[in-house]
């Protein structure tokens, strides 16, 4: 239980200071420091600033804005508005001693969201399925609640209207009047509802747990735990906030206009949510917190705590019945559904596929990745009978799993597919959900649904391309015993039958094969390489910048060598530069030697082609600023 609440706490720190949380943060501003100059003038702290009479320090404050209103509840409970009552309540104030009140909203406002977000994010899709309502309800409802708190900062008598309700709740057993901090939990609950972190394991995790219904006190923790870690940064600052309210006599003198402000940024915010802006701004932005996600992404504790790949659920409980690459068609329960897609691509206008909606046709969904060597020699299959049995009743969805933090941009995704030629719908799974759901752990890796919605067959990594397409031939005569049927699609089969080396990361948490004399650790620092390079291994010479997602040359003089056994040779490379690859004999002189233009998005390169299994040394002079990310062979 330990290890998953400080896997959580990471998990929502990492999350809470990525691009997702900026179209929070004017919000939050606003909600949780604004007002704390206006709470100071009517408890009297800022009174002689602002020229309120301090007969009305008692008038109790807007629950939604903390802003001092007219609204007041009696002894017995009765709301009522206006303007305050002179005479000897006012007298009474006058000579009453005042005291500061210190606000506590933006602790409410952040409370509020980590409620919310943990309540809805575990229960709300299961809450919404049992009463038959749509499951994006919650969403719209969360977003009205924002542009009407929104509107009444800026006409003061829609905001007394709309709170009303929420002050007779607050005054129920009490004498006194309400606080004026206690509509901010009721605002925080609704930005919990609005509240989309960043994809990465730990959300995937609970999404997968919340949306199947396999909440126990573990994966409470772990929500609870992601959402308190994600909202600190966001605490931080509303705290500012407030301090700024309180400190800078400006806001207190201009509190109308701020008020103004403020709505009319909650309403922007509605409106933008609505019209699905702020992905648009997440993915034009650079993701600063690439480097730490993946290392999240990829630790073993991470693996093990959370059982990504491997989370059995009554959803996918029966996959278990299907052996990868089987001759025989199995009974392997129905197909989970594709869950957490954020984007969709080659379907008209975006919008998704939901394997409900295809029943009575045969659906083939393909886990891949567009710089995956692996899944670039399996999609001309893919491709092939997509094109060869579509109008016979077959379906196949290419479920986009990152493998890199770069495969997780949407415009990076186009351009692969576009190079690969796939043209089939395209759900980009960036949280890992649909991969979770279906107990993946392989790129490529392709299971195959009947007409009835039943996993038939599954086969992960390459080959057996002849029995996958003879059980989608098989699956479309069971479905339509009457139908015609090309004739076998007749695509060379490239997967690699020599013994090989095994793909080579750079990455500083996969790397496993490195062999040389200088530590491979984090950060730059100059390399040497040895005097004879082990097979199947790789080392570094020159200045190198080693991370999470690969080594960087820093300097020209940059060497990165292999001893391979493959007849071919492919690696990704990002950045900008020219890459000169050459393959040396034993006694190291260059026996051949080639150029690699590297530019655009990270993509695989060709490195070396032979006619036959070879085995020797590569050697590739990188110049500053390419990265190299991993090594393939074929």
């Amino acid at each position: 239980m330990e290890t998953l609440v400080l896997v959580g706490l990471l998990g929502g720190l990492v999350t809470g200071i990525s691009p997702c949380i900026l179209p929070m943060l004017p919000v939050i501003f606003f909600a949780g420091g604004v007002e704390g100059a206006r709470t100071r003038a009517a408890t009297g702290g800022a009174s002689a600033d602002l020229g309120e009479d301090p007969a009305h320090a008692r008038v109790d404050q807007a629950l939604f804005t903390g802003a001092p209103t007219a609204v007041r509840v009696d002894r017995v409970g009765r709301v009522s508005s206006g303007p305050s009552r002179g005479g000897r309540d006012a007298t009474e104030a006058r000579h009453r001693p005042q005291r500061t009140h210190r606000s506590w909203r933006p602790y409410l406002v952040i409370a509020g969201l980590v409620v919310s977000f943990s309540l809805f994010t575990l229960l709300g899709s299961l809450l919404l399925t049992a009463l038959g309502l749509p499951q994006d309800l919650l969403r719209w409802l969360g977003i009205a609640l924002l542009a009407a708190i929104g509107a009444g900062m800026i006409v003061p008598r829609f905001e007394e209207v709309l709170e009303r309700p929420f002050q007779r709740i607050a005054a129920l057993g009490s004498r006194r009047s309400p606080r004026p901090d206690r509509g901010a939990f009721l605002l925080g609950l609704g930005l919990g509802v609005l509240y989309v972190p960043c994809a990465g394991p730990v959300l995937a995790a609970i999404t997968v747990a919340g949306a199947t219904g396999d909440v126990g006190p573990g994966t409470v923790a772990l929500t609870v735990s992601f959402a308190v870690g994600a909202a600190v940064p966001l605490l931080v600052f509303a705290l500012a906030g407030r301090r700024v309210a309180e400190r800078v006599r400006g806001f207190q003198r201009h509190q109308r206009g701020i008020r103004t402000a403020g709505g009319l940024v909650m309403i922007a915010l509605a409106g933008a949510l609505a019209l699905n802006l702020p992905a648009q701004l997440q993915r034009a932005l650079p993701d600063y917190t690439g480097t730490l996600q993946q290392q999240l992404d990829s630790s073993e504790t991470v693996q093990d705590a959370l059982e990504l790949g491997g989370i059995v659920t009554d959803a996918n409980r029966e996959l278990s019945n299907c052996t990868s690459g089987d001759a025989e068609l199995a009974e392997c329960g129905t197909a989970p559904p594709l869950t957490g897609i954020t984007t969709w691509l080659n379907t008209p206008d975006g919008a998704p596929v939901e394997l409900a909606d295809l029943r009575g046709q045969v659906v083939l969904v393909d886990f891949w990745t567009y710089s995956c060597i692996n899944c670039q020699r399996a999609l001309p299959h893919v491709n092939a009978w997509y094109d060869a049995y579509r109008d016979a009743g077959l379906e196949v969805i290419g479920v986009h799993t990152p493998e890199f933090a770069f495969e997780r941009e949407t415009r990076n995704v186009v351009a692969g597919a576009e190079d690969l030629g796939v043209d089939h719908p395209i759900a980009q799974d960036n949280a890992y959900s649909t991969w979770t759901g279906y107990r993946n752990r392989y790129w490529p890796a392709e299971y195959l649904i009947d007409a009835d919605g039943t996993v038939r067959y599954l086969k992960f990594g390459e080959g057996d391309y002849a029995t996958t397409e003879q059980h989608i031939r098989d699956l479309l005569r069971e479905a339509d015993p009457d139908v015609t049927l090309p004739a076998p699609t007749d695509t060379e089969d490239t997967t690699p039958q020599a013994d090989t080396t095994p793909e080579t990361y750079l990455a500083l948490n996969k790397v496993f094969n490195y062999a040389g004399p200088t530590d491979y650790g984090s950060g730059e620092r100059r390399f040497t390489a040895p005097t004879e390079q082990p097979e199947d291994t790789f080392s570094l010479d020159g200045r190198w910048d080693v991370d999470f997602q690969g080594a960087t040359a820093v300097s020209d003089d940059a060497i990165l060598r292999l001893a391979y056994r493959s007849t071919e040779v492919y690696s990704v490379l990002g950045g900008e530069g020219t890459v000169t690859a050459r393959v040396l004999a034993d006694d190291g002189t260059v026996r051949a030697e080639r150029e690699i233009d590297v530019a655009g998005n990270p993509t695989l390169y060709d490195v070396l082609r032979g006619d036959g299994a070879t085995e020797g040394t590569v050697e590739l002079e990188v110049p500053a600023g390419v990265t190299v990310y991993t090594f393939t062979f074929g």
